[in-house]
């Protein structure tokens, strides 16, 4: 599956969303390579990011362009935020590095609104393909 059939599926204001959330919440994040202290941080975001996407896709795959879509960025960017959250306190990471992440999760939260609101949606009886 990819990303321009789920969209296809989607409203139209999905299609400049996503590029946003692509760049913001896999792409930036790669900037924090270039520090010791936020490499770990890097590896996580993007290993979360990859299987937000291989999840969603799955599970796009077996049940249509539904509400439940935002189940995997729940479950996969709920710890995260806690983590960059956690991250942006302590006085190693450098001043750069924390503009980085707080501008990561700024998208990734974005998205999370929109993700909860329809997993509940969902989970209350709202089978219709989400809007």
């Amino acid at each position: 599956m990819r990303n321009e059939a789920m969209v296809g599926h989607g409203p139209g204001w999905l299609s400049i969303w996503m590029p946003i959330l692509f760049a913001g919440a896999f792409v930036l994040p790669l900037a924090l390579l270039i520090w010791k202290p936020t490499r770990l941080t890097a590896g996580i975001c993007v290993a979360a990011s990859i299987l937000r996407a291989l999840s969603t896709n799955l599970l796009y795959e077996k049940m249509g362009y539904v509400r439940l879509l935002g189940l995997p960025h729940s479950v996969f960017w709920t710890p995260l935020m806690i983590y960059l959250f956690t991250m942006m306190r302590k006085p190693t990471v450098g001043q750069v590095a924390k503009v980085i992440m707080a501008i990561a999760s700024v998208v990734i939260l974005i998205s999370l609104v929109f993700d909860y609101r329809d997993v509940i949606r969902y989970l209350l009886g709202e089978r219709a393909a989400a809007s």
